[in-house]
């Protein structure tokens, strides 16, 4: 309990550097852009002497460091300022669209892991057989393609030809979107409505898999290499000297071992994941942050920028920390009693 206890408080105090670090590269090189966002503020026809009063409301005559010191005080209160383009607060557009981004991430890790997992014990049973060599091209096959290539397809096929699925939105239009938590599927089941739950769980399922498809050979890989490492050990030969089945040996020795250094993949890959989510909500307008962001790049809104950046960050580091914490707890080598 002290060794998981000492790694979390390390790690928030590195996650808090690492965000300050983050949080000035951003501010810097965002205000280094050809965008002025007073003027952007202002409507078309507002005249030199109103943008440079905005320009002076905004802090933006101020020296660079005195504004990201303000910038960083105000994000610190919880106040990431006003969007250019939408006119309204960017805490509050993070907040609604945050949930939704975590909800189809933590399902297509969900989804990774499982197929990832799967896969790695079927390559490793299949290890020294004619059958190894088709499951290693399958799986640099999955490899070679990215996950909006997986999105594309699957729209073709389950959206348009066979119309199993729904490809567009987060809930049918005949559904009214309950607001409690922010995230849909936990909020369908509190107000007991699996019907919505079930719609809002379809409309999860393509994006969800094109994602999950594209993160899981990697998974699969790097456990079948493990297993064979593992294999390796003394313990194991040990086991069979006992007489203990294959089956007994792998479940309650060689996976357990196994599967530390892929839970520490898992948790590197879902940080590429939750960036990767940004393609596949374009594709399938999925009203999540990634979508946000594009919104927020075509409009220059530095604002929302600056805050999707930040929350990229943050969610990346607390599930790092999450994952270094529970390889703590799987791990008895690492505890400290």
């Amino acid at each position: 309990m002290t060794s998981i206890l000492s790694l979390i408080a390390r790690r928030i105090f590195v996650s808090v550097a690492i965000l300050v670090i983050v949080s000035a590269l951003l501010f810097c090189i965002l205000r280094r852009l050809p965008v002025d966002p007073a003027a952007m503020s202002l409507p078309p026809n507002a005249t030199l002497a109103e943008i440079e009063a905005k320009r002076h409301e905004m802090g933006l005559d101020l020296p660079l460091f005195r504004q990201y010191l303000i910038w960083l005080g105000q994000v610190a209160y919880g106040d990431l300022g006003i969007s250019i383009h939408f006119r309204r607060g960017v805490a509050g557009l993070i907040t609604s669209t945050l949930p939704a981004t975590i909800e189809l991430a933590v399902l297509a890790m969900l989804i990774a892991g499982a197929l990832g997992i799967a896969g790695g014990l079927f390559m490793f049973h299949v290890r020294g057989t004619a059958r190894e060599a088709v499951a290693d091209a399958g799986s640099i096959a999955l490899l070679s393609l990215p996950e909006f290539l997986w999105g594309l397809f699957f729209i073709l096929l389950f959206g348009v030809a066979l119309e199993l699925l729904p490809f567009t939105g987060r809930l049918s239009s005949g559904f009214e979107r309950p607001v409690i938590t922010g995230f849909l599927l936990l909020d369908t089941l509190l107000m007991r409505r699996l019907d919505m739950f079930w719609d809002a769980l379809k409309h999860m399922i393509l994006p969800s898999l094109a994602l999950g498809l594209a993160f899981s050979p990697t998974i699969m890989r790097v456990l079948r290499s493990s297993l064979i490492d593992v294999y390796q050990e003394d313990y194991i030969h040990q086991a069979r000297l006992r007489g203990l089945s294959e089956r007994r040996i792998l479940v309650h020795h060689a996976l357990k071992n196994a599967i530390l250094p892929t839970l520490s993949l898992m948790g590197v890959q879902f940080g590429f994941l939750f960036g990767g989510t940004l393609l596949i909500e374009v594709i399938y307008s999925y009203p999540g942050l990634g979508n946000l962001m594009v919104d927020a790049v075509r409009n220059a809104d530095l604002p929302i920028i600056q805050a999707v950046g930040l929350a990229y960050c943050v969610v990346v580091l607390a599930i790092n920390t999450v994952v270094d914490a529970l390889y703590v707890v799987l791990n008895p080598k690492l505890r400290v009693t």
